[in-house]
């Protein structure tokens, strides 16, 4: 199944200039979805995941159905002050300014193996990010993935574990 025609390009969104890349007819779509959790699958269960880690928002949308497809727990990675509880930050910079992503406090047990997702790889500072706060909390990071990977951004060159992508643009 070709994936790319299940996205649709939107343009000038969220701003001039901006090509979009919308996942939700893809969502909406039962025998696509079931495809892309399915291939996610063949490329993340090589690492033997104990947990997978979503990054808010949309990866989560990613990471919670391959969680329990892969019988495997689900952490959530999310902006500061969104989760309650003790929690572990990470600030890290942004084109402009910084930003702070959250974990749970003692939500990964030291040495887990956990693999990283989101919905789309662009500069790749989110997901290093993410990557850099889980191996903060001890956790053994052994991928990450995206549904898409907008290659010209060279956002892959930032991770520094093996990555997979579903769909290049």
């Amino acid at each position: 199944m070709d994936l790319k025609a299940h996205i649709r390009d939107v343009p000038d969104f969220p701003k001039p200039g901006i090509l979009f890349r919308d996942i939700s007819p893809l969502l909406a779509d039962a025998g696509a979805w079931k495809a892309t959790i399915d291939r996610l699958a063949d490329v993340v269960a090589p690492h033997k995941p104990q947990f997978l880690a979503g990054i808010e928002s949309r990866g989560f949308l990613v990471t919670a159905p391959l969680a329990l497809r892969l019988g495997v727990g689900f952490l959530m990675v999310r902006k500061r002050g969104k989760l309650p509880g003790p929690t572990v930050p990470h600030t890290y910079a942004l084109e402009y300014g910084e930003d702070t992503i959250e974990v749970q406090e003692n939500a990964v047990p030291k040495g887990a193996r956990v693999v990283v997702l989101d919905d789309v790889l662009a500069t790749g500072g989110t997901l290093a990010a993410a990557i850099s706060l889980l191996q903060k909390t001890g956790a053994d990071v052994r991928g990450a993935a995206c549904l898409i990977e907008l290659t010209f951004l060279e956002g892959r060159k930032r991770l520094p574990v093996a990555f997979e992508s579903l769909v290049r643009y």
